[in-house]
């Protein structure tokens, strides 16, 4: 959870979005690249790198009009079409912003989105290459395969990169009894999101073989939200023999009750935008409203609903309905015997995951005007001590929650293949107006360009992933551990260094950075427990509210909310104190005094 809200566009006077990458030459269209797939006649483009791209490839029916909240349908009659790529990027609806890429006002995407990408090497007709399939990250409502180009890993590593859409947001997770009523098997889910990875899975059990791809060698990959549709994908008994081994990327692990999902008459105080409350904007009787009323909306009126209601607190993402996910949860059906893939896994997160949101916060950043505002404004920390404290304690607890407690509950159901990191790569190219390795440092999503070849962050992509040798040996160190993964389940050495499996008795981390000196085992795995006990033992520079502030972030965001463990913990310090009216209060002293509570 932020500790402030941001406004709209966290880089605007420095980049055109913080997730887009690099431009590139206009693809053409290849001879002899012609591939006949179950969803059409598909023609390869160039890329910079000696692969083939293929792009747009639909990989099941369009979720609109009856569709729409309904499992994914397979094409049917579409094999002899032709595939004509889109002339811009195809997102499913959602927020413009760095995310999407895009700065347009309302929403920006369209509900036919259930498109897939592929790049293989230049000869993948000869082969029979590992695949990777990527899930994008963005919170489940935002995101697209666009912004990613694995072209130099397909490259250097010899493999065959598969990057997808899926629905997002209301359209893609959304428990209403007025759908219920009127669906049956899957369609009562309400995870239809999570049933586009696995329709896409399929697809690609069924297809990849022609673009040089292994079927039977498919390592599911994704980030952020995406590494919690990776351990969904770990949980779902319906994903079963879809993939072979699984990487999760500074994953978040939260999943929901139906009736959490619904929330009807706001039941459930510590969450935001459930389906009832989604109604209730709207301005729609929740008991009276039918399924064909709801599908006939259009969807800048859904999500301007969906988005007019202020998020303070979780959102329900991800739910528990039995069939599709666990009864009992994402993070408890790891640790059950009965849904075991028993798969290689490795999962990890970043030291400085929280920066990416903080470290542009006037709570934690100030900025000096530069010629009367004319140039950017020269960025410093405010408080090093603070800033410092409060962001290694929020990495080593998304360390905790996400990582450490998803691979003890994989062990616990008889995983033996198990591996973590820690992604620590600071070394980027400041600039006089931005400290970036000071204020974002190994932030949240940064490991990403390493893995890819190619910078992120729009025009600060030269400062975040600049042309050093640091940053070659991390892209080296990065794209040979991802591919060794995904070609024999274990990511091998790394500096010289052995990667250790890790264990409950045993879990032990490999500290992913540049130099021989910097890659390191690590063993921190305090439990949330154990680190609320730290923080309560321990002088820090935070205040007493500060403090508090930290301890409810710690325990209600990246995992299941453990409100009990907030209102006890140090016997009962914080119990009186209201974080999100402290950080709505924190919020509007900051517009008041700034304008904003973000520093540009």
């Amino acid at each position: 959870m932020r500790i402030l809200r941001p406004g709209r566009s966290l880089l605007p006077a420095l980049c055109c979005g913080l997730f887009l990458g690099c431009s590139a030459p206009p693809a053409q269209e290849l001879a002899d690249t012609l591939i006949f797939t179950e969803s059409g006649q598909v023609v390869g483009v160039s890329s910079e790198h000696p692969v083939v791209r293929w792009r747009d490839i639909p990989y099941a029916r369009p979720p609109v009009a009856e569709l729409r909240w309904r499992a994914p349908q397979p094409l049917v009659g579409a094999a002899q079409e032709r595939i004509a790529p889109s002339e811009s990027d195809i997102l499913c609806p959602q927020e413009p912003g760095e995310i999407s890429g895009t700065d347009d006002d309302g929403f920006v995407g369209q509900e036919d989105c259930l498109y897939l990408d592929i790049v293989a090497p230049e000869d993948y007709t000869r082969k029979a290459y590992p695949v990777m399939f990527w899930i994008h990250g963005g919170g489940n409502t935002s995101g697209h395969k666009g912004t990613y180009d694995y072209s130099a890993l397909a490259a250097r590593e010899n493999v065959v990169v598969v990057t997808i859409n899926y629905r997002l947001g209301p359209l893609g997770w959304f428990t209403h009894p007025a759908l219920e009523k009127s669906a049956a098997g899957y369609d009562r889910s309400g995870n239809f999101g999570t049933l586009d990875i696995i329709a896409a899975l399929e697809w690609t059990q069924r297809n990849i073989a022609a673009f040089g791809g292994d079927p039977d060698n498919v390592t599911i990959f994704g980030e952020s939200a995406g590494g919690r549709n990776v351990y969904s994908m770990l949980a779902s008994p319906l994903a079963e023999g879809l993939f072979h081994k699984a990487i999760a990327q500074s994953p978040t692990a939260q999943s929901y009750s139906p009736e959490q999902a619904y929330n009807a008459d706001q039941q459930f105080s510590n969450l935001d935008r459930g389906s009832w409350e989604v109604l209730k904007e709207l301005g729609k009787d929740n008991d009276r409203v039918g399924a064909e009323e709801l599908r006939g909306l259009s969807v800048q009126t859904l999500l301007g609903a969906y988005y007019g209601i202020d998020k303070d607190h979780a959102e329900p993402l991800i739910v528990n309905d039995g069939e599709v996910i666990p009864e009992e949860g994402l993070l408890a059906a790891l640790a059950n015997p009965a849904y075991a893939k028993h798969v290689p896994v490795m999962a990890g997160s970043n030291r400085d995951e929280v920066t990416l949101w903080l470290g542009l916060n006037r709570y934690f950043v100030d900025a000096d005007d530069v010629l009367f505002g004319v140039l950017p404004p020269k960025l410093r920390v405010r408080e090093p001590d603070l800033f410092g404290y409060w962001v290694e304690q929020r990495g080593r607890g998304w360390k905790v929650r996400s990582v450490d407690r998803a691979l003890t509950n994989l062990e616990a159901a008889g995983y033996s293949d198990l591996y973590a990191y820690r992604f620590d790569w600071d070394e980027q190219a400041d600039n006089w107006f931005v400290p970036f390795s000071q204020v974002l440092g190994a932030a949240h999503a940064s490991e990403i360009a390493f893995v890819m070849g190619a910078p992120m962050y729009g025009s600060v992509g030269e400062y975040m992933y600049p042309d050093t040798d640091s940053a070659g040996a991390m892209t080296e160190i990065m794209m040979s551990a991802w591919a060794q993964f995904a070609r024999s389940g274990k990511p091998g050495s790394v500096a010289d260094t052995s990667w250790p499996v890790f264990t409950a008795a045993q879990p032990d981390v490999m500290v992913l950075d540049a130099g021989a000196d910097s890659v390191k085992v690590l063993r921190d795995s305090p439990g949330l427990d154990g680190l609320l006990t730290e923080i309560a033992e321990t002088a820090s520079p935070l205040s007493d509210l500060e403090t508090c502030m930290l301890v409810w972030e710690l325990v209600t965001t990246v995992g299941d909310a453990a409100y009990d463990e907030y209102r006890q913990w140090n016997n009962g310090s914080c119990a009186s104190v209201d974080v999100p009216e402290e950080k709505a209060a924190v919020r509007a002293a900051l517009t008041e005094k700034y304008g904003s509570p973000d520093v540009l």
